[in-house]
């Protein structure tokens, strides 16, 4: 049945021919790049008993690597015009042997660092290289969060307070009935959840397991099982669903596939060298919430791309409020909290993150961008995650 429908999918656009630039694109003249079905030989489970979250570190790092020979995805090819990083003066050896450190106590494939728009640092471990691609889990969280914002710029979603259901109607009767699509966007909408990574009977380990329904989204027939705990608007919960949710909306407003809209809004103006891979879930859709895979130079252009505030793609001052904390984790953790489906953090920094060690960290003071793809022991990890922060400061303050 998945097969019948995916395969009935249209292939998008003709890519150009490619070249280079080292500044930020002002203007999109060429067809945006081409958007083709990619499926595999054969289908990994989709039992949550044999979930990702559960395999071994070697089978996690193939898999990381090579996402689109075991899930059905879209594939969006590189940009016409592919952005050139030059190359700036080197860190000095001691953030150097920091960088290096922090790779081999945590696992990272690679590291890369930009500041003014020049890279200062680009290594890679496991194996992996500058031509390879690395899956980004929740970083595509942050690539929604994006796609958003072109959707209110363009007109096909109204507001931040546009009702789900006005957009989903099938939504109507479930616990987002009632909710808003900026509530989704910061993940406040009072639904219960469980993210909990350890556990096979989660939500989280569930959620595209559930048996598809004809003619309705994945996110949409789990959205059914769900119940409210919370008046909507009043406790944020992180729910990988409610960005499943989120990319629902921009596909159904803009009558576009992520990927497909990712091909105008981010990998074309921003300038990817490696295109993507986007994968999808049992009816088709892309998972809004995961699941991207690009080079580690393409993390960083995305990066660069937030950092230069996506003129003319997004809204005005998008990402500066999508990095600032909409909601705050103080008192417990002071100048740390969640934007737009981007985490803030301490000295006016923002990010994106996944599980098992991605990340883009943006420090806007600094004009510092740092990515990072690993494959942790653990999905989840305060150290790791500290350590990293911790590491981007410092590079912050040896460039100040």
């Amino acid at each position: 049945m998945m097969r019948a429908i995916l395969a009935s999918m249209t292939a998008l656009a003709v890519a150009g021919c490619s070249a280079a630039y080292s500044g930020p694109v002002e203007t999109i003249d060429a067809a945006p790049p081409a958007v083709t079905q990619s499926m595999p030989e054969q289908m990994a489970s989709m039992d949550p008993g044999d979930s990702i979250l559960f395999w071994s570190d070697e089978r996690r790092s193939a898999a990381f690597r090579d996402m689109e020979s075991l899930f059905p995805g879209l594939e969006v090819a590189p940009a016409n015009t592919v952005r050139a990083f030059p190359r700036g003066e080197s860190l000095d050896a001691e953030t150097v042997a920091a960088i290096r450190s922090f790779m081999a106590d945590t696992q990272a494939g690679g590291v890369m660092v930009l500041e003014d728009g020049k890279v200062r640092f680009e290594e890679y471990g496991l194996g992996l290289g500058a031509q390879d691609r690395w899956t980004s889990f929740s970083v595509a969280k942050s690539f929604t969060s994006s796609l958003l914002g072109s959707a209110i710029e363009d007109g096909y979603i109204e507001s931040f307070d546009t009702p789900v259901t006005s957009i989903i109607p099938a939504l109507a009767g479930t616990a987002y009935d009632g909710v808003t699509v900026g509530q989704i966007a910061t993940m406040t909408s009072g639904v219960a959840w469980n993210e909990d990574y350890t556990d096979p009977d989660s939500d989280v380990a569930k959620m595209l397991a559930i048996a598809p329904v004809a003619g309705e989204s994945q996110a949409v027939t789990y959205a059914r099982t769900l119940t409210r705990e919370a008046p909507a608007g009043e406790k944020w919960v992180y729910k990988t669903l409610e960005t499943n949710l989120l990319g629902l909306i921009v596909e159904e407003a803009t009558d576009k596939s992520l990927a497909a809209y990712a091909a105008e809004k981010i990998v074309e103006p921003a300038g990817f060298e490696g295109g993507l891979f986007w994968m999808q879930d049992l009816t088709g859709g892309n998972i809004g919430g995961c699941c991207l895979s690009l080079r580690l130079s393409d993390y960083a252009r995305f990066g660069q791309f937030v950092l230069e505030g996506g003129e003319g793609v997004v809204p005005e001052g998008w990402f500066a409020d999508s990095g600032a904390a909409q909601v705050s984790f103080a008192p417990n953790a002071p100048g740390f909290g969640y934007g737009y489906q981007w985490w803030a953090y301490p000295q006016g920094a923002y990010g994106a993150q996944g599980i098992f060690g991605q990340a883009i960290t943006i420090v806007p003071e600094s004009d510092l961008v740092v990515a990072v793809v690993s494959n942790w022991p653990m999905a989840t990890s305060n150290a790791y995650r500290g350590k990293f922060r911790d590491l981007v400061y410092g590079i912050a303050a040896g460039s100040d």
